[in-house]
């Protein structure tokens, strides 16, 4: 065991080479990333960056005391092209090449342009430190902003915006935001943050295009209306970066397919964060939460160590998380935890869906989710009580 390349620079790829170093890993370590930036933290993009509050020093994902601790070799601004898993060769788009023992794939995810829509000037995505970036600076002078897509993202980036002094709408092609994750009324309790902070919610309806000569000008939706619009940020999801692996003989299925012990398909190349599927009760799952891709790393660490110390990685435990996510909104902080369907029950615990608030969701008399808005001290419980009753399921 001499050599292990990291490929993706983002928490995911930083959080595993730490994990190898902590479990005893003292071989040699090399981190791809596509970048050229220097890993950093993403949920400030939204908010912080955009807001103009931090910097890119504010958001680095690694300080001199663990750059020295992962003693490893560095490779910004690379790409991996191709990955051949029988023999552990990485081709990279410096045209180099790098026979390794084992492979940790953590290239994350992309975000997902309009389909057939054409590029123009003010037209965003949010995925990148640039991205942000060139946003924020196009936000400073809007005036109108349409913000296509209501999940966590855009409805971040809707908060942010207004903020800045901007006329904001969200287009959303659910009759609500966030129905098909958390239901009808927890979709409609959050619906009321954007409302009550004068954004508009135009939904039930999609973008058929984009208006204008070379810098957008209006937003046409599918019932024949449009929305002008001086900025239009995209927030539809993201894909998984797998692309590169076409033809190396790992499985892929919207994203990288991993068994309970974050390994693909091929031995010695473990998976982890928002680019890898994994298996667990339930079936499986793909998260594209920051906390999934702090905590998976670890696991996979363990399991690549087994694998390449000739163990056994089925006698380590499972990665079965109940996912968690939080979203900042106009000063208000949202969590959620657990499993949640569509078709739960949501019950209120504490507060009142009209202000601050703690709720469960309930199926089959069973509590598969917790939902809360500034209520930090009551989600931390009911929280704790739900990992209780899973670890017992």
């Amino acid at each position: 065991m001499t050599k292990i390349a990291v490929v993706g620079t983002g928490l995911a790829g930083i959080r595993t080479a730490e994990a190898l170093r902590a479990e005893g890993y003292d071989g040699r370590l090399v981190l791809v990333g596509e970048e050229t930036a220097e890993p950093y933290d993403r949920p400030p993009l939204s908010k912080q960056i955009l807001l103009g509050e931090y910097n890119d020093q504010n958001i680095a994902l690694v300080d001199s005391e663990l750059r020295a601790m992962l003693d490893a070799e560095w490779l910004l601004g690379i790409r991996a092209t191709r990955l051949d898993a029988d023999f552990r060769v990485l081709s990279l788009s410096d045209g180099r090449t790098l026979s390794v023992d084992g492979v940790v794939i953590a290239t994350g995810a992309r975000a997902r342009a309009l389909p057939g829509v054409r590029d123009l000037r003010g037209v965003h995505t949010l995925r990148t430190l640039d991205d942000a970036l060139r946003l924020r600076e196009d936000l400073a002078c809007a005036g109108r902003v349409v913000v296509v897509g209501g999940g966590f993202i855009g409805a971040e980036v809707a908060a942010s915006a207004r903020a800045l002094g901007n006329e904001v709408t969200i287009v959303e092609h659910e009759q609500v935001p966030l129905l098909r994750q958390l239901g009808p009324e927890a979709a409609r309790v959050l619906c009321r943050l954007h409302t009550d902070h004068g954004v508009g919610l135009v939904t039930g309806v999609g973008v058929t295009g984009l208006v204008g000569r070379n810098t957008v000008r209006e937003v046409a939706l599918s019932d024949g209306r449009s929305l002008p619009a001086d900025v239009v940020v995209v927030g539809v999801g993201a894909a998984p970066n797998t692309e590169w692996l076409s033809g190396s003989g790992i499985a892929c299925d919207n994203g990288v397919l991993t068994d309970e012990w974050c390994r693909t398909s091929a031995p010695g190349v473990i998976a982890a964060g928002d680019v890898a599927a994994y298996r667990c009760r339930g079936g499986r799952l793909r998260i594209e939460h920051w906390t999934n891709a702090r905590d998976m790393p670890v696991s996979a660490a363990r399991s690549l160590l087994a694998t390449l110390r000739g163990q056994d990685p089925t006698v380590l435990p499972a990665y079965d998380p109940l996912p968690y996510v939080w979203s900042d909104q106009y000063g208000v902080r949202l969590q959620v935890a657990g499993r949640p369907s569509a078709d739960d029950v949501l019950e209120l615990v504490a507060g009142s869906f009209d202000h601050r608030f703690a709720a469960v969701f309930r199926r089959d008399g069973k509590v598969f989710g917790v939902l809360a808005v500034d209520s930090p001290r009551e989600f931390g419980q009911l929280r704790r009580d739900l990992r209780t009753a899973w670890a017992t399921r």
